[in-house]
């Protein structure tokens, strides 16, 4: 179990809220959230007292994080991994501001994360000189206005109870994403005189998704049965099991090839035959043959479908898009993409969608014994053409086996080997956007990656493998994060949340000593320019001095290995870090890595 911190005297809660931020805390309760990440702040003051002294810290209990990017991206993590929101509490203008990157990738990702802010007291006669001034902010909600679904501020203690619903639910809708609640202090620390009215949220029925209309529904099926070459494009379904099985039996009865995206969680099994490749993966290549040789595609949530599709140079294909897109796009933020330009647009449910189009498929080919044929025979030339790129995947990979610095594929060969059988059944909470080793690391169950930050920024990554790994305890399975040095180095304290609050998450260091992606960008523009390329170091390596990770991770509570550097050091250290995993705790591998 997680380690929860237990009140030193035993609470004598009453029976009912005696103050506002209670009815806040009640809320909670009713909606059987289990975490509220926070750093401490006296904006939330009364709110913290509540879940400590009106709830004994148990439902929601506290995840104490060390900064307020990382609080989110705990909460933006274990809804990943779990589906469901829990919240996280930032300390009014300031934590707000420092939050605001992890909020928009939570945004960009479409996870639901319910946040709770303090401000005030609004009412200016009541505040404390100079530090609830400049804690205080008209409109604050407008921070986040453009990159949260939702964002209020009640104006009295019997408006908390449906404005914090209303939160939950539109955290919830699909597209889902983060909501954000301001709460006056003054509201927060009001005696109540009478009961306020609570609702009984479990009587409350959660809103339906979308579903797809039978008639494009119909006509898309129809395409994909007709198609000579369909292809499936996977992006952000919501990788049940149930949808899972689907998806299979979808591109198995079309013969359809199948890409997935590992900008979203995993959807599909990377080691199916019918599977060709993975967007910033070794296999991208792949991904871009199969686009270019489709003549029907099925784009299911996928983020870019215009952009993936320039590589066909305006060559026409009958596209069917599934994307509900259309209902969260915002003029801020240009996270909506190129738009796709598609034969058949569907803005409904992509897991309803993908059910609906299975059985509309099978009822085209029950009286189409030539469609079978052609779809089975595509099967067969489609597993073959997928065993011969993971043959040559696997081959190169192999080559740079004893490469020194270590080559990622055998960073992952020697985990995988420590982990035994349990290896198909582990969660990478996160993992690098350059280039994966396809076939030294499949994904062959639901949720066996969770994705990446969504906003592409540096140090969301910590907090998000952890709170994956909150959201994964009682599952059973196993949870790594393959993290590089600066992700790392950008929000270190994430460590010490794991270590506190005993989270059992196994992170490998991808240390190559430098921001190497903007290495290649420095590399490419000096080129283009003309100018030397050989000073695109500057600026970008953190080698003088060195980082010694496994160190960091000893100071913040954890158990670091490393560094390791040579690869035959690789499986001794990997045993070692699989044996603290499996005792509960959290561990960090310090690996010197090649940068490509």
């Amino acid at each position: 179990m997680t380690r929860r911190d237990e009140p030193s005297v035993a609470p004598s809660p009453p029976s009912a809220p005696e103050w506002g931020s209670d009815v806040v805390a009640e809320m909670l309760r009713r909606l059987r959230i289990p975490y509220i990440a926070l750093m401490p702040g006296a904006s939330f003051r009364g709110l913290h007292d509540s879940i400590v002294n009106y709830l004994g810290n148990d439902g929601p209990s506290m995840i104490l994080c060390n900064h307020e990017e990382v609080a989110v991206a705990v909460a933006h993590g274990y809804a990943k991994m779990t589906g469901r929101a829990m919240a996280a509490a930032v300390h009014s203008t300031v934590g707000l501001m420092h939050a605001t990157m992890t909020i928009f990738c939570a945004w960009c990702d479409r996870q639901p994360v319910l946040i709770f802010g303090g401000t005030g007291p609004m009412d200016a006669t009541a505040r404390r000189p100079w530090i609830e001034w400049i804690h205080t902010a008209d409109d604050q909600g407008e921070l986040v206005r453009d990159f949260t679904k939702w964002e209020h501020q009640p104006a009295s203690v019997a408006a908390i109870p449906e404005a914090v619903l209303r939160a939950w639910q539109l955290a919830h809708v699909e597209p889902r994403g983060p909501v954000y609640v301001c709460l006056d202090v003054a509201l927060q620390e009001q005696k109540l005189a009478s009961p306020v009215s609570i609702p009984e949220v479990s009587r409350v029925a959660a809103p339906t998704p979308p579903a797809p209309d039978p008639g494009a529904l119909e006509r898309a099926a129809k395409i994909l049965v007709e198609a000579e070459h369909p292809l499936i494009l996977l992006g952000h379904t919501s990788a049940g099991e149930q949808v899972w099985s689907d998806l299979i039996a979808l591109a198995e009865s079309c013969g359809a090839a199948v890409t997935t995206d590992r900008s979203g969680p995993t959807s599909f099994p990377t080691d199916h035959p019918l599977h060709q490749g993975s967007w910033r993966s070794q296999s991208h290549d792949a991904v871009v043959e199969e686009i270019r040789d489709a003549d029907a595609i099925l784009s299911l949530q996928k983020l870019d479908v215009a952009g993936a599709l320039r590589s066909r140079k305006g060559t026409p294909v009958r596209l069917i898009n599934v994307s509900l897109e259309p209902y969260i796009t915002r003029s801020w933020s240009a996270d909506y993409q190129a738009l796709p330009l598609a034969e058949i647009a569907l803005t409904a449910d992509a897991d309803l969608t993908v059910a609906a189009l299975k059985d509309a498929v099978a009822r085209l080919l029950a009286d189409a014994p030539a469609a079978r044929r052609r779809a089975a025979d595509r099967a067969k030339a489609l597993a073959a053409r997928s065993r011969e790129r993971r043959a040559a995947l696997t081959a190169g990979n192999e080559k740079r086996r004893d490469d020194v610095p270590i080559h990622l594929a055998r960073v992952l060969t020697e985990l995988r080997s420590a982990l035994g059988d349990r290896a198909a059944d582990t969660i990478v909470a996160q993992a690098p956007l350059g280039p994966w080793p396809t076939t030294a690391w499949d994904f062959s169950r639901p949720r066996a990656h969770l994705g990446h930050d969504g906003g592409g920024g540096v140090g969301s990554g910590p907090g998000i493998a952890v709170g994956g790994a909150l959201g994964a305890r009682g599952t059973g399975r196993p949870v790594v994060a393959i993290l590089g040095d600066g992700e790392l180095l950008a929000a270190p304290t994430a460590l010490w949340t794991a270590a506190h609050h005993q989270i059992p998450i196994l992170f490998v260091v991808k240390n190559n000593q430098s921001y190497y992606n903007d290495e290649e960008h420095q590399d490419r523009v000096a080129r283009d320019r003309g100018r030397p390329p050989e000073n695109r170091w500057i600026g970008q390596r953190m080698d003088t001095p060195p980082v010694d990770f496994a160190g960091l991770a000893r100071d913040m509570g954890v158990e670091g290995i490393g560094p390791i550097a040579q690869p035959a050091e690789l499986a001794a250290a990997m045993k070692r870090a699989v044996a603290i995993l499996d005792e509960g705790r959290p561990a960090v591998v310090d690996v010197r890595v090649a940068a490509r």
